[in-house]
Formats: structure tokens, C-alpha cells, sequence
């Protein structure tokens, strides 16, 4: 089907938002009033410049307060909506956008409505243009898209029809399956958007907090499913009023937008999207630094053993038990420390899941590759973190780790290969942690959702001692990937806000001791978080005691129990032990304490 998406939705000028409205791959825009209000560029030139970009102009929006009013009020917006009309013609439109009445002088009467609007609907042939009426979730007194739908049924005129938005009908908790019963034809426009669910004015609401399909917790598919039984063949266009989308780049959030109108007709089986490729466990994370020592001091303290460097490339692997991580010097920029810059994802079908990423727009990394490199589909995630499709050790398929060479153990300190520690065989990668840029978090979330196949939990706020850290989490259904994506509203801090490797390990207070031992440092926590511990938990002294004095977090859900720690910050990366017992969490309650004591140890000056 063809998509359009509102120019409301984007950030920018409007000809920055024609812009990325084209280069994402809309067929159509809606051309909201007050962006072309405030646009150096006539209709006429709005119209073409939307030609030369292969767009056409499928709506222009809104024309308020109309219907249902004295004679008076009346014949004055009968004349601003003659202006509107002979603008829209003007710009190429042929369909306006009316929104029911939430004027104070707007009266209770259906027939006066209806009465109204088919002289509204005449004005509109004079020009040659639809009226698409909507009901406003706040209406003053149509509200509700039934109601709509009886008015604009009584006016009986074939230049008046519905305009049907998710948002409005599924804010309100309205049925959509009395959709099925309006005449396609007479559905003049669909307009899409999801929403989180909070508790909150339905203005308020939808004014600042609506966001693309797949992102909120409304059924936009079932909505959408019914109004194609209906009939409609119109495009399906996005309408998302959002604080966070009005100040982000344009040009992503296009894409983002496109990609959320794909995976929705994916789900109502009007388009045809790759089959999605679960990844099925974590092959290696990589990091890049400028330099390399901070971060092998703490590998090393942690277990691991640098066993094999990349041929050609600065690179040392770095491994214990089936946990790899990478360290690249290439490239590192110093002021940016140590980051998590690229993941290896375990997948059964690497070719299929690059090919569902690529035909969600997600893009490909073009590789600078030696002939003798082993040839990897990877793409970019976006936050910039790169995301490869791996098949390690299985037949037939080209191995990641072919481009690395064993270091023998008896070279110089610099380059020996090290033994692994043979008590950390049981560790590995449980999650990885990518704090996010404040305008992508839901696009980050729906780009995990949607192109790797992850579930997402539902989002948590965390107290930070500056804001709150807003965390959701994506995960393959058996939990061998997990990656937890954050995003804060404290100041930008990198020894806080940083993302972090989780590692795996049978016994979590053994891995803490062999650390410590080894010389690493773990975060101090606040001993009236073991104070508080014993009255949330049944928790014997001595146990209590030893989670003191290695600084070990605990918490407990109903399938069991989870123990966690983290070490030092490094640039803009740490590290957390846990030990998983049936837990499904990630620790949540423990956040806050987490990111006070990370606060309280970064550096000063």
C-alpha cells in the first residue's frame, strides 16, 4: 500500500521534512498548517517541490471548529474554509482534514452538524476537493468515530467522508470493529499512531506523547485490519505529535517512521517483508578504545585470557569460557575512552537476517575487507553500534574467528597468549547494555523489536540522582540474547551513563573474590543498601556480611534469585557479574543504588 506520513511528525523546516520524507521512501505527505505557515515557499512551490521529490500531497490539516454553531459563527468559518479549500487545490491536496468542533459556543445537535458539514461539503466540490471529518478524541461533543460516522452518514454528501486516526478511536477505548461497518469508499483518510499508556489528559496525551506504530501499547494492527475490511484503499499515513520527534533529526526519524508502517502491514499480511532470523546467542562484543591497557588490566582481573589477535588489524580477542570480547585500537579517538562499539549476534540463517535488516532500512556497513577476511553481513543499529550476523564453529558457514591467529605463550609481555582461568569455563555474555541518544530510545526499541526479532518488556524509569534513566529491554524468547537499552535525563556523564557488558558465571561470590585478588576494584555500595536488604529479604547475618564486604547487589523475583556487581568504570564502559538462579530480571530495583554509587566514584576535576 502507498505510505504517507504527516509533516508534523519531523523536525526541521518544511522543506527539511520534504526532504527526509523522500529520501525515507514515502509516497505521500500531509502538509500540516503550520508548517507551511511558517514556510518561505508558496503553495504553488510546496506543490512542486513535492513533484521533483516523488511525493505526492495527500492531505493538508486541520480546519477546526466548524460544525454545529450558530448561523453567525457559522457563515464566518464557512468563509475561512473556502480559503482553506482553494489552498489545498493550491497545493496539489485534494482532500482537507476537519476536525469536530471543541469551540465553546458549538451547540448538541446532530442535525444541525450534519446540516452544516454538507454545506461545508458543497464549498469543497466548488473547489474540487474532499472534506475527511475526524472526531477528536476531546470533541466537545463528537468524540468518537461512530458518532462521526452517523453525522456524516445524515449529511449524505459524496464531497464529505471519515477520517479515521488510530490514536483518537483507540485513546478512548472505542471498539474498532464497528469499522467494518462504514463503506470503504466513505473513508476518506486513515491516519496512524500508537501511544504509551499512561494515565493522563487524552490532550496532553496526544498532543506530546503519541509515537509510531509498534512503539506504544495500543493494537494498531487490529485496528488497521478492520479498516482494510471496510474497504479502504487509501494510503496509510502517519499522523505522531511528539516532543522528542520535534526535536530529533529529521532524516532518521523518516526512516524510523517508514519502518514502522512496513513491519505494521507485515503484521496484517499486506506486505511482504525477509522472514525475521532470531539471534541465538551473543559471539563476541567489541570494544574500541585509544588505548588498551585499562581495559585488558580489567579483562584480565575478570578471567579472561587474550588468546588470538586479528591477522591484519589491532585487535585481541579475548576469552573465558564461551564470554569473547574484543579490544580495537583502530581508529579509537581518545576523548571518546573505552566504548561497546560492535556485537557479534549468533544467527541461524546470517544471509536471511541481513536481508530482513536491509529491506527494514537498516543500514549495511560497507566493509574496507581484505581478500583474505573472512566476509560478515553486518549492519548499523541506531545508536551507531555495529551489528554483525555471525555463525561460529559450524560447518559450511564462514567463521568470524578464522580472521584471528592464535598468540603463542612464548612471546614477549606485549603479545603472549595467556591461559584462561579454568574455574570461569561457565561464564558468558547474560546482557549488554547500550545507553541510547535521548531522541532514539523508541526508535532503538522498535529497530530490535522489528529487524532482529527480539521481545520487548515494558519500560522502567530508574531514580538517578539527577533524573531518571528510562531502561527496556529486548531479548530472544529463550534469553540467550539480551540487551538492555537506556536512556537518561541526568547530565551527560560518561562514568554513569555508559553501557556495560554483563558476564554470566556459576557463583558469582567465587568470580568477585578471584577478581578482587587479581587486583581489579569493584564498586563500593552504600551500607545502608545492606541495611535496607535485610528488611526487604529473610537473609542470614553471615550471608548479608559477605554480600558487604564484596559489594554484592541481590534481589529476587519468582522464579529465583539474582546476585550482581560491577567493577570500575573504564572510559565509558563497565563490567557486571551476576549469577542468574531462574531470575528473569535485570536487577531493576538495584538501579538506583547502581548509578548513586557510580556518581559518587567518578572522578572529580
Amino acid at each position: 500500500m502507498r505510505t504517507s506520513i504527516a509533516t508534523v511528525c519531523l523536525s526541521g523546516s518544511l522543506t527539511e521534512k520534504l526532504d527526509a520524507a523522500a529520501r525515507a521512501g514515502f509516497d505521500g505527505v500531509e502538509i500540516f498548517e503550520n508548517d507551511l505557515l511558517t514556510s518561505a515557499l508558496s503553495p504553488e512551490e510546496v506543490r512542486d517541490r513535492c513533484a521533483d521529490l516523488g511525493l505526492s500531497v495527500d492531505l493538508y490539516q486541520p480546519v477546526r471548529d466548524t460544525e454545529a454553531l450558530p448561523e453567525e459563527e457559522f457563515g464566518h468559518a464557512l468563509r475561512r474554509v473556502r480559503h482553506k479549500f482553494a489552498l489545498s487545490r493550491r497545493l496539489g491536496a485534494d482532500t482537507v482534514l476537519l476536525c469536530s468542533s471543541t469551540a465553546p459556543s458549538a451547540v448538541d445537535d446532530d442535525d444541525l452538524a450534519a446540516a452544516q458539514l454538507s454545506r461545508i461539503a458543497d464549498a469543497a466540490a466548488d473547489f474540487g476537493v474532499r472534506v475527511a471529518y475526524e472526531a477528536l478524541a476531546w470533541g466537545r461533543h463528537v468524540n468518537t468515530y461512530d458518532h462521526a460516522w452517523d453525522i456524516v452518514r445524515s449529511a449524505g454528501h459524496p464531497a464529505l467522508g471519515l477520517c479515521l486516526d488510530s490514536f483518537h478511536i483507540l485513546a478512548r477505548d472505542s471498539d474498532p470493529k464497528g469499522i467494518e461497518d462504514v463503506p470503504g469508499e466513505k473513508i476518506f483518510f486513515l491516519q496512524l499512531a500508537d501511544a504509551p499508556l499512561p494515565a493522563m489528559d487524552v490532550l496532553q496525551w496526544s498532543r506530546h506523547h503519541r509515537c509510531f506504530p509498534g512503539q506504544g501499547g495500543f493494537d494498531v494492527p487490529r485496528f488497521l485490519r478492520h479498516v482494510l475490511r471496510a474497504g479502504y484503499d487509501g494510503p496509510l499515513s502517519l499522523e505522531v505529535f511528539n516532543d522528542v520527534l520535534r526535536q530529533a533529526d529529521a532524516v532518521p526519524a523518516a526512516v524510523d517512521a517508514r519502518r514502522s508502517l512496513l513491519v505494521l502491514q507485515e503484521a496484517v499480511g499486506v506486505g511482504e517483508l525477509p522472514a525475521a532470523v532470531v539471534p541465538t546467542g551473543v559471539a563476541f562484543a567489541e570494544v574500541v578504545t585509544p588505548d588498551a591497557a585499562p581495559v585488558a588490566r580489567t579483562l584480565r582481573a575478570l578471567g579472561f585470557a587474550r588468546t588470538a589477535r586479528h591477522h591484519r588489524k589491532p585487535v585481541d580477542l579475548w576469552e573465558q569460557g564461551a564470554a569473547r570480547v574484543l579490544v580495537n585500537t583502530e581508529g579509537a579517538e581518545r576523548r571518546s575512552g573505552a566504548r561497546l562499539a560492535a556485537i557479534g549476534l549468533e544467527s541461524p540463517d546470517p544471509t536471511g537476517a541481513a536481508r530482513r535488516a536491509e529491506a527494514l532500512l537498516a543500514p549495511v556497513l560497507p566493509r574496507r575487507r581484505d581478500p583474505a577476511d573472512v566476509a560478515l553481513d553486518a549492519v548499523s543499529a541506531p545508536d551507531g553500534t555495529e551489528l554483525f550476523f555471525c555463525a561460529t564453529g559450524r560447518a559450511g558457514l564462514a567463521d568470524w574467528r578464522d580472521d584471528f591467529q592464535d598468540v603463542p605463550r612464548g612471546a614477549d609481555a606485549s603479545t603472549a597468549g595467556e591461559a584462561a582461568d579454568p574455574e570461569g569455563a561457565g561464564a558468558s555474555v547474560d546482557h549488554l547494555a547500550l545507553t541510547q541518544p535521548w531522541h532514539q530510545f523508541d526508535e532503538a526499541v522498535l529497530f530490535h523489536r522489528t529487524v532482529l526479532g527480539l521481545h520487548a518488556r515494558q519500560s522502567v524509569d530508574v531514580a538517578d540522582p539527577y533524573g531518571l534513566l528510562r531502561s527496556r529491554a529486548v531479548s530472544a524468547p529463550d534469553g540467550r540474547v539480551r540487551i538492555a537499552l537506556t536512556v537518561g535525563a541526568a547530565p551527560v556523564d560518561d562514568t554513569v551513563h555508559a553501557q556495560h557488558i554483563a558476564v554470566a558465571t556459576d557463583d558469582v561470590i567465587a568470580a568477585a573474590r578471584r577478581y578482587l585478588a587479581r587486583g581489579g576494584r569493584l564498586l563500593t555500595i552504600p551500607g545502608n543498601y545492606y541495611d535496607d536488604l535485610a528488611a526487604r529479604f529473610d537473609l542470614a547475618d553471615d550471608v548479608l556480611a559477605l554480600y558487604r564486604e564484596l559489594g554484592i547487589l541481590y534481589d529476587r523475583d519468582a522464579h529465583g534469585d539474582f546476585l550482581h556487581c560491577y567493577t570500575e568504570t573504564v572510559g565509558g564502559l563497565f563490567f557486571e557479574l551476576l549469577q542468574r538462579d531462574g531470575y528473569e530480571g535485570y536487577g531493576a530495583p538495584n538501579a538506583p543504588v547502581r548509578l548513586a554509587a557510580q556518581h559518587a566514584a567518578r572522578p572529580v576535576g
